[in-house]
C-alpha cells in the first residue's frame, strides 16, 4: 500500500459509469418487474453501495476507507437497448475513492447479469470508467 500518513485528510469525491447491453424482451422484462430473482434494479443498486463499502476487501492495496456517502442509479435505456449505471462516493481522507465508485458500478453491473441471465447470457457489460474525481493533492479531474 501507499503510505498516506502525512497527507491531509480532504473532502474526496469520485463517480462513474458503465452499462450492460441486452436483448430488447430482457430489459422490457426487467422494466415489468418480470425475472424471477425478483427486483432486479433494487437489488443491483444495493449490491453497489455494499461493493463500495468493501472496496478494501477486493482490491488489493486498496485502503479501507470510511465512506460517508455512496449513491448509485440505474437508468433503463432503449437506445442500447439495457442498463446504465452511474455511482458516486465520499468521504474525508488521505485517500481517494475512485475505486470505491468503479466498484459500485462493476458489481451493479453484474449483479443485473446474474439476475437476468436465465433469460440472456448473451449480456455484456462495458464501458466502466471514472467521470471525475475531486479532492487531495490533484485537485479536481474530469473525463474528456
Amino acid at each position: 500500500m501507499v503510505d498516506v500518513s502525512d497527507k491531509p485528510e480532504t473532502s474526496r469525491f469520485a463517480r462513474a459509469t458503465g452499462s450492460i447491453r441486452m436483448k430488447p424482451d430482457t430489459l422490457l422484462a426487467i422494466r415489468q418487474n418480470a425475472l424471477g430473482k425478483g427486483d432486479v434494479l433494487a437489488v443491483a443498486k444495493i449490491a453497489g453501495v455494499l461493493a463500495a463499502k468493501r472496496t478494501a476487501e477486493l482490491i488489493p492495496l486498496c485502503h479501507p476507507i470510511p465512506l460517508t456517502d455512496v449513491q448509485v442509479s440505474l437508468t433503463l435505456d432503449d437506445a442500447l437497448p439495457g442498463i446504465t449505471c452511474e455511482a458516486s462516493a465520499r468521504t474525508r481522507g488521505r485517500t481517494g475513492v475512485e475505486m470505491e465508485a468503479i466498484t459500485a458500478v462493476a458489481v451493479s453491473l453484474i449483479t443485473v447479469y446474474d439476475m437476468a441471465k436465465a433469460v440472456d447470457r448473451g449480456m455484456t457489460i462495458g464501458d466502466i470508467r471514472l467521470l471525475e474525481k475531486d479532492g487531495g493533492r490533484s485537485g479536481r479531474w474530469t473525463s474528456d
